[in-house]
């Protein structure tokens, strides 16, 4: 997709204050400081749209943005160690889940995780969360050029195990650095829209 406007409508925090109107959404997920912003931010060709914080949790609402006038990208806040007391993080898991089980405009999740790494219990959690819910769901394994290309398989299986991943969930290796994804990112969203 070629990206000609892309802007954030609203912060919301409950149904009532999710934009109108039934374009596409695709929810944005990931533990704190996995890379979302900078995820959002390559993929609509932005420097500062989604903003990029050294501090982990910024995010503590669900932002809407609307790309093209055609479709939303909805930023939830990140799981995992923002420091936030645990009724905060209560709060935002009841915000997220409500969102995510009722938004019939949500199309699939995009969940972000660090190739780098093991996924997290949390991720692990949150991916079994959206195949409860039977959400599509899209795996971007993010930071890959911090990894030789030779280990890339070796890191995707890894994933892929830890993850129990579902054969029919794309899972797209990605890189907020050179771009290495971005088309097939876009590519499988747009495929989600038909």
């Amino acid at each position: 997709m070629k990206v000609v406007s892309s802007e954030i409508v609203i912060s919301a925090v409950k149904p009532d204050q999710y934009p109108e109107g039934d374009l596409p959404e695709f929810a944005l997920a990931g533990r704190s400081n996995v890379g979302k912003s900078s995820f959002i931010n390559k993929l609509l060709n932005r420097k500062g749209l989604a903003r990029i914080s050294s501090k982990p949790g910024k995010t503590q609402t669900l932002n809407f943005y609307i790309i093209n006038e055609v479709l939303h990208f909805v930023d939830v806040p990140g799981y995992g160690y923002a420091k936030v007391s645990k009724s905060e993080r209560a709060a935002w898991g009841k915000m997220i889940e409500t969102y995510i089980t009722s938004r019939e405009q949500l199309k699939a999740v995009v969940l972000i995780i660090d190739l780098r790494h093991q996924p997290t219990q949390d991720d692990v959690m949150m991916y079994e969360f959206l195949k409860h819910y039977e959400i599509p769901c899209i795996v971007i394994a993010t930071k890959c050029d911090k990894i030789p290309k030779g280990k890339w398989q070796k890191h995707l299986k890894v994933v892929k195990e830890t993850l129990d991943l579902d054969p029919n969930d794309q899972i797209i290796l990605f890189s907020s650095e050179t771009g290495e994804g971005k088309d097939k990112a876009w590519a499988t969203i747009e495929s989600y829209m038909k």
